[in-house]
């Protein structure tokens, strides 16, 4: 009798609410995204830009409220989900999953490192791939365990950014205490400065090989931001494999409880503790840490984990409507491809705005930036639709396939 074979996920066997989701977060990445292709990355980073006036000021407050940190935890609540699917499957073909998602993780590091140098450096795709292979220790893990450590995860750094504000208000409780504080801090403030100013005169005037120069200063500076980052990717990984391992994800009718409380306590908490974020500091100057500083940041960190919890439970809900069902599974293609379409969105915006590119870079204005989203992203719907009733995988997702189950999965649907 042959050993079973694991192979690629066919598209029968997907569970469709979570390629709707993916599409909803691809969404919300790319208004997250835009601004800082249209200009500087780290001046996208830090709220409200106290520049901005009028409309401008408007969209930029509604994106940072609604949006920002809201999205990528949702695409790190999706790939903990996808963990355990891959997992489950594994088990039930009897084939040994340590070695088979090692193999995962280290293609993914790859397409993200080729995407972070050679096209945009806001990638969270190597952020990603170097946490994911802290999943395997936890595949075994209870449910209760998987909540528990997701929960610390998540509040770990959040702890350590308040005692860090906590010491920067102490610091500066003195005149002889804040010109030592003020001097520490200098030094973070004139690299942050040189990086701002690195990426104005690369992205936007130099060419291809200037920006890679820049893009690779970025991923440096990017990675050692990994030890707030990566505790709280990995916390929204534990709970995606949590809804996945309870059945909520797979059978939602039967957890109406969970996803009521999602979306009627989590969301509207969230909700009060972004607008505590606001209130207390709508722009987060990372050149003046003290406590409110650090309050306002930890409060939106924790705003955008329970505003995406109650915005995937709502979305989850309006799918058992019949009368929003069908539009929203217009989103399934495009959540299908979601790797494809997360580097198109770089490869698009990049070409238009870089200055190797059309050269738009500073130029479109902040109120316009989500109508060219919307418009972007409708593009993508519709492609993703046309290429999947030709193709069984996105070109990435394909690639991502191939490194992963070493072998080549049929792309064309007639071969397959």
């Amino acid at each position: 009798m042959t050993e079973p074979r694991l192979s690629p996920i066919a598209a029968g066997q997907r569970i469709e609410r979570l390629d709707v989701l993916r599409g909803f977060a691809l969404l919300g990445i790319l208004l997250m995204n835009i601004e800082s292709f249209v200009g500087p990355m780290y001046e996208s980073m830090d709220g409200v830009n106290p520049a901005l006036a009028g409309a401008d000021r408007t969209v930029d407050a509604l994106i940072y409220f609604f949006v920002q940190g809201k999205f990528f935890t949702l695409f790190s609540l999706l790939f903990g989900m996808g963990f355990v699917v891959m997992a489950q499957r594994a088990a039930a073909a009897g084939r040994p999953f340590a070695g088979l998602y090692a193999r995962r993780s280290l293609a993914l590091l790859a397409i993200g490192l080729i995407h972070a140098l050679l096209i945009w450096s806001g990638d969270i795709l190597v952020s990603y791939a170097l946490v994911s292979f802290l999943l395997l220790a936890f595949r075994d893990m209870p449910m209760r365990g998987l909540i528990v450590l997701a929960i610390l995860a998540i509040l770990g750094p959040l702890a350590l950014m308040m005692l860090f504000g906590a010491l920067g208000s102490l610091m500066q409780s003195t005149p002889e205490l804040a010109a030592q504080w003020e001097e520490l801090m200098s030094g973070q403030n004139e690299m942050l400065a040189t990086m701002i100013d690195g990426q104005r005169q690369a992205y936007g005037s130099g060419g291809f090989i200037e920006a890679t120069v820049q893009r690779a200063r970025d991923l440096g500076m990017n990675l050692s931001n990994l030890l707030m980052l990566g505790p709280l990717v990995l916390g929204m990984f534990l709970f995606g494999a949590a809804l996945i391992r309870s059945g909520a994800m797979v059978e939602p009718a039967r957890h109406r409880r969970l996803f009521a409380r999602l979306r009627w306590i989590a969301l509207p908490a969230g909700l009060a503790l972004m607008a505590a974020s606001y209130l207390l500091m709508p722009t987060l100057d990372q050149r003046n840490i003290d406590l409110r500083m650090s309050t306002a940041f930890s409060l939106g960190m924790l705003a955008g984990v329970l505003m995406c919890l109650g915005y995937a439970a709502w979305l989850v809900r309006a799918l058992e409507s019949p009368a929003l069902a069908r539009p929203l599974s217009w989103l399934a293609p495009a959540g299908r491809m979601a790797l494809s379409n997360y580097l198109l969105q770089s490869l698009i915006c990049t070409l238009i705005f870089y200055g190797y590119g059309l050269g738009y870079f500073e130029q479109l204005p902040r109120a316009w930036q989500p109508l060219f989203v919307l418009a972007l992203f409708a593009l993508q719907v519709m492609l993703s639709r046309w290429w999947l009733r030709r193709f069984q995988f996105g070109p990435a997702e394909w690639l991502w396939r191939a490194a992963t189950y070493l072998q080549r999965p049929p792309m064309r649907r007639r071969a397959a």
